[in-house]
Protein backbone atom coordinates (compact mmCIF):
# COMPACT_ATOMS: atom_id res chain seq x y z
CA UNK A 1 0.00 0.00 0.00
CA UNK A 2 2.83 2.35 0.96
CA UNK A 3 4.58 1.61 -2.31
CA UNK A 4 1.37 2.36 -4.24
CA UNK A 5 0.96 5.72 -2.46
CA UNK A 6 4.58 6.54 -3.23
CA UNK A 7 4.08 5.78 -6.93
CA UNK A 8 0.93 7.91 -7.04
CA UNK A 9 2.72 10.80 -5.34
CA UNK A 10 5.65 10.57 -7.74
CA UNK A 11 3.30 10.50 -10.74
CA UNK A 12 1.38 13.55 -9.51
CA UNK A 13 4.68 15.30 -8.84
CA UNK A 14 5.94 14.66 -12.38
CA UNK A 15 2.65 15.91 -13.88
CA UNK A 16 2.71 19.11 -11.79
CA UNK A 17 6.37 19.68 -12.65
CA UNK A 18 5.61 19.18 -16.33
CA UNK A 19 2.75 21.68 -16.21
CA UNK A 20 4.90 24.25 -14.41
CA UNK A 21 7.74 23.77 -16.92
CA UNK A 22 5.36 24.12 -19.86
CA UNK A 23 3.87 27.28 -18.35
CA UNK A 24 7.34 28.74 -17.78
CA UNK A 25 8.35 27.94 -21.36
CA UNK A 26 5.21 29.60 -22.71
CA UNK A 27 5.82 32.69 -20.60
CA UNK A 28 9.45 32.81 -21.74
CA UNK A 29 8.34 32.45 -25.36
CA UNK A 30 5.87 35.30 -24.94
CA UNK A 31 8.55 37.52 -23.44
CA UNK A 32 11.10 36.63 -26.11
CA UNK A 33 8.70 37.58 -28.92
CA UNK A 34 7.98 41.04 -27.50
CA UNK A 35 8.26 43.95 -29.91
CA UNK A 36 10.44 46.88 -28.87
CA UNK A 37 10.80 50.39 -30.25
CA UNK A 38 13.91 51.96 -31.74
CA UNK A 39 16.07 53.92 -29.31
CA UNK A 40 16.09 57.01 -31.55
CA UNK A 41 12.38 57.72 -30.99
CA UNK A 42 11.50 57.13 -34.66
CA UNK A 43 8.67 54.75 -33.73
CA UNK A 44 10.15 51.84 -35.69
CA UNK A 45 9.36 48.50 -34.03
CA UNK A 46 11.31 45.25 -34.08
CA UNK A 47 13.12 42.72 -31.90
CA UNK A 48 16.31 42.72 -29.84
CA UNK A 49 16.26 39.04 -28.77
CA UNK A 50 16.92 37.59 -32.22
CA UNK A 51 20.26 36.29 -33.59
CA UNK A 52 22.88 38.81 -34.67
CA UNK A 53 23.57 38.93 -38.40
CA UNK A 54 27.36 38.42 -38.65
CA UNK A 55 27.83 40.51 -41.82
CA UNK A 56 26.35 43.70 -40.33
CA UNK A 57 26.30 43.34 -36.53
CA UNK A 58 22.57 44.00 -36.15
CA UNK A 59 19.93 41.66 -34.76
CA UNK A 60 17.50 40.03 -37.18
CA UNK A 61 14.56 42.51 -37.40
CA UNK A 62 16.51 45.08 -35.37
CA UNK A 63 14.56 48.35 -34.90
CA UNK A 64 17.86 50.20 -34.35
CA UNK A 65 19.22 49.30 -37.76
CA UNK A 66 19.37 52.48 -39.90
CA UNK A 67 16.10 53.00 -41.76
CA UNK A 68 16.39 53.58 -45.51
CA UNK A 69 15.68 57.21 -46.45
CA UNK A 70 12.44 57.91 -48.30
CA UNK A 71 12.66 58.69 -52.01
CA UNK A 72 9.72 59.74 -54.17
CA UNK A 73 9.55 57.63 -57.35
CA UNK A 74 8.46 58.93 -60.73
CA UNK A 75 4.99 58.29 -62.19
CA UNK A 76 3.84 54.68 -62.32
CA UNK A 77 3.54 53.01 -65.71
CA UNK A 78 2.68 49.42 -66.61
CA UNK A 79 5.53 47.53 -68.30
CA UNK A 80 4.48 45.33 -71.19
CA UNK A 81 6.15 41.93 -71.41
CA UNK A 82 8.96 41.56 -73.98
CA UNK A 83 8.50 39.02 -76.76
CA UNK A 84 10.66 36.34 -75.11
CA UNK A 85 9.05 36.57 -71.65
CA UNK A 86 6.79 34.03 -70.03
CA UNK A 87 3.62 35.90 -69.03
CA UNK A 88 2.59 34.65 -65.60
CA UNK A 89 -0.40 36.96 -65.22
CA UNK A 90 -2.01 39.32 -67.73
CA UNK A 91 -5.35 39.89 -66.00
CA UNK A 92 -7.20 37.01 -67.61
CA UNK A 93 -6.35 33.67 -66.01
CA UNK A 94 -4.09 31.71 -63.64
CA UNK A 95 -3.13 28.95 -66.04
CA UNK A 96 0.58 29.33 -65.18
CA UNK A 97 -0.09 28.77 -61.47
CA UNK A 98 -1.04 25.82 -59.30
CA UNK A 99 -4.62 25.78 -57.92
CA UNK A 100 -5.27 28.14 -55.00
CA UNK A 101 -8.06 30.27 -53.54
CA UNK A 102 -6.56 33.50 -54.91
CA UNK A 103 -9.04 35.30 -57.19
CA UNK A 104 -9.19 37.57 -60.21
CA UNK A 105 -11.32 40.70 -60.00
CA UNK A 106 -11.52 43.35 -62.74
CA UNK A 107 -8.34 42.01 -64.32
CA UNK A 108 -6.41 42.15 -61.04
CA UNK A 109 -5.11 39.25 -58.99
CA UNK A 110 -6.06 39.38 -55.30
CA UNK A 111 -4.24 37.48 -52.54
CA UNK A 112 -6.59 35.44 -50.36
CA UNK A 113 -4.70 32.83 -48.33
CA UNK A 114 -1.75 30.49 -48.70
CA UNK A 115 0.90 30.70 -51.38
CA UNK A 116 0.33 31.10 -55.10
CA UNK A 117 2.96 28.94 -56.81
CA UNK A 118 3.98 28.61 -60.44
CA UNK A 119 3.68 25.29 -62.22
CA UNK A 120 7.12 25.73 -63.75
CA UNK A 121 10.41 25.85 -61.90
CA UNK A 122 12.94 28.65 -62.43
CA UNK A 123 16.52 29.47 -61.49
CA UNK A 124 18.33 32.56 -62.81
CA UNK A 125 15.68 34.98 -64.06
CA UNK A 126 14.44 38.49 -64.71
CA UNK A 127 11.07 39.09 -63.05
CA UNK A 128 8.66 41.99 -63.37
CA UNK A 129 5.52 42.35 -61.29
CA UNK A 130 3.21 45.14 -60.19
CA UNK A 131 1.43 45.24 -56.82
CA UNK A 132 -0.83 47.43 -54.75
CA UNK A 133 -1.37 47.63 -50.99
CA UNK A 134 -5.00 48.10 -49.83
CA UNK A 135 -6.37 51.60 -49.33
CA UNK A 136 -7.33 52.28 -46.62
CA UNK A 137 -4.76 50.05 -44.85
CA UNK A 138 -6.31 46.93 -43.35
CA UNK A 139 -5.54 44.76 -40.32
CA UNK A 140 -2.71 44.65 -37.80
CA UNK A 141 0.47 46.52 -38.71
CA UNK A 142 2.20 43.19 -39.45
CA UNK A 143 -0.44 42.43 -42.10
CA UNK A 144 -0.71 45.78 -43.87
CA UNK A 145 0.16 45.29 -47.51
CA UNK A 146 2.07 42.18 -46.47
CA UNK A 147 2.98 39.69 -49.16
CA UNK A 148 6.23 38.48 -50.65
CA UNK A 149 7.96 37.43 -53.84
CA UNK A 150 9.45 34.04 -52.96
CA UNK A 151 12.22 33.43 -55.47
CA UNK A 152 12.58 29.65 -55.84
CA UNK A 153 10.04 29.54 -53.00
CA UNK A 154 12.93 30.23 -50.59
CA UNK A 155 14.25 33.79 -50.94
CA UNK A 156 11.76 36.55 -50.15
CA UNK A 157 11.68 40.06 -51.53
CA UNK A 158 9.20 41.68 -49.18
CA UNK A 159 5.97 43.35 -50.25
CA UNK A 160 4.66 45.68 -47.53
CA UNK A 161 3.02 49.05 -46.93
CA UNK A 162 6.16 50.91 -45.91
CA UNK A 163 4.53 54.23 -46.74
CA UNK A 164 2.27 53.84 -43.70
CA UNK A 165 4.01 51.49 -41.27
CA UNK A 166 7.32 51.76 -39.39
CA UNK A 167 8.44 48.15 -39.36
CA UNK A 168 12.00 46.94 -38.76
CA UNK A 169 14.17 47.91 -41.78
CA UNK A 170 14.95 44.32 -42.87
CA UNK A 171 11.20 43.70 -43.14
CA UNK A 172 10.09 46.76 -45.06
CA UNK A 173 9.05 46.79 -48.71
CA UNK A 174 11.77 45.56 -51.12
CA UNK A 175 13.97 44.15 -48.35
CA UNK A 176 15.62 40.78 -48.65
CA UNK A 177 13.47 39.68 -45.76
CA UNK A 178 15.26 39.33 -42.45
CA UNK A 179 18.63 40.04 -44.06
CA UNK A 180 19.12 43.29 -45.98
CA UNK A 181 17.02 46.48 -46.09
CA UNK A 182 16.64 48.30 -49.41
CA UNK A 183 18.98 51.22 -50.03
CA UNK A 184 15.99 53.59 -50.01
CA UNK A 185 12.29 53.45 -49.20
CA UNK A 186 10.67 53.93 -52.61
CA UNK A 187 7.12 53.05 -51.53
CA UNK A 188 4.07 54.76 -52.93
CA UNK A 189 0.89 55.45 -50.95
CA UNK A 190 -1.54 52.55 -50.39
CA UNK A 191 -3.89 52.18 -53.35
CA UNK A 192 -1.19 53.19 -55.86
CA UNK A 193 0.42 50.68 -58.21
CA UNK A 194 4.02 49.78 -57.49
CA UNK A 195 6.55 47.71 -59.42
CA UNK A 196 9.42 45.35 -58.75
CA UNK A 197 12.01 44.52 -61.38
CA UNK A 198 14.18 41.71 -60.09
CA UNK A 199 17.34 40.14 -61.52
CA UNK A 200 17.99 36.93 -59.62
CA UNK A 201 21.00 34.62 -59.73
CA UNK A 202 20.33 31.27 -58.07
CA UNK A 203 22.78 29.64 -55.65
CA UNK A 204 25.21 27.06 -57.05
CA UNK A 205 26.01 23.78 -55.31
CA UNK A 206 28.58 21.22 -56.36
CA UNK A 207 28.85 17.85 -54.70
CA UNK A 208 26.32 18.97 -52.11
CA UNK A 209 28.50 21.95 -51.07
CA UNK A 210 27.67 25.62 -51.64
CA UNK A 211 29.96 27.05 -54.30
CA UNK A 212 28.20 30.39 -54.86
CA UNK A 213 25.36 31.98 -52.85
CA UNK A 214 22.33 33.56 -54.49
CA UNK A 215 22.48 37.25 -55.50
CA UNK A 216 19.76 39.71 -56.41
CA UNK A 217 19.38 43.14 -58.01
CA UNK A 218 16.06 44.91 -57.39
CA UNK A 219 14.45 48.07 -58.72
CA UNK A 220 11.44 49.29 -56.72
CA UNK A 221 9.29 51.70 -58.73
CA UNK A 222 12.23 52.14 -61.09
CA UNK A 223 14.70 52.99 -58.30
CA UNK A 224 17.68 50.74 -57.59
CA UNK A 225 17.35 49.35 -54.05
CA UNK A 226 19.67 46.29 -54.25
CA UNK A 227 22.68 45.88 -56.54
CA UNK A 228 24.06 42.36 -56.86
CA UNK A 229 23.16 41.83 -53.21
CA UNK A 230 24.23 38.53 -51.68
CA UNK A 231 21.43 36.43 -50.19
CA UNK A 232 22.84 34.66 -47.15
CA UNK A 233 20.44 31.72 -47.18
CA UNK A 234 16.70 31.01 -47.33
CA UNK A 235 14.78 33.84 -45.68
CA UNK A 236 12.47 33.58 -42.67
CA UNK A 237 11.08 35.28 -39.58
CA UNK A 238 13.47 35.69 -36.63
CA UNK A 239 16.04 33.25 -38.03
CA UNK A 240 19.74 33.38 -38.87
CA UNK A 241 19.91 32.43 -42.57
CA UNK A 242 22.22 29.68 -43.75
CA UNK A 243 22.60 27.29 -46.65
CA UNK A 244 22.30 24.13 -44.55
CA UNK A 245 21.37 21.77 -47.39
CA UNK A 246 21.71 21.62 -51.19
CA UNK A 247 19.15 23.51 -53.26
CA UNK A 248 18.08 22.36 -56.74
CA UNK A 249 19.05 24.49 -59.74
CA UNK A 250 15.41 25.38 -60.35
CA UNK A 251 12.33 25.63 -58.12
CA UNK A 252 8.89 27.22 -58.55
CA UNK A 253 8.28 30.90 -57.83
CA UNK A 254 5.68 31.78 -55.18
CA UNK A 255 3.72 34.79 -53.98
CA UNK A 256 3.03 34.59 -50.27
CA UNK A 257 -0.26 35.84 -48.79
CA UNK A 258 -0.25 37.27 -45.26
CA UNK A 259 -3.84 38.07 -44.18
CA UNK A 260 -4.13 41.03 -46.56
CA UNK A 261 -5.83 41.46 -49.97
CA UNK A 262 -2.77 42.74 -51.84
CA UNK A 263 -3.46 43.13 -55.56
CA UNK A 264 -1.23 42.23 -58.52
CA UNK A 265 -1.17 42.89 -62.25
CA UNK A 266 1.31 42.40 -65.10
CA UNK A 267 3.61 39.59 -63.97
CA UNK A 268 6.18 38.27 -66.42
CA UNK A 269 9.47 36.42 -66.22
CA UNK A 270 12.46 35.81 -68.48
CA UNK A 271 14.62 32.77 -67.64
CA UNK A 272 18.31 33.68 -67.90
Amino acid sequence: MCSQRTMISLTVGFVVAGLLLGSAQRMLGQRSNKLVRAKDGSGIVGYKDTPILPWCGYHVHDPDRPAPPKVTPGPAAAAAAPSDALVLFDGTDLSQWKPSDWKIENGELIAVSGELTTKQAFGDCQLHLEWQAPDPPQGHMFDRGNNGVMLMGLFEIQIYDSWTEKLYPDGQAASVYGQTPPRVNACRRPGRWQSFDILFVAPVFKGGTLEKPAHVTVLHNGILVHHNQQIYGPTGHRILPRYDKPIPEKLPLSLSAHNNPVRFRTIWLRPL
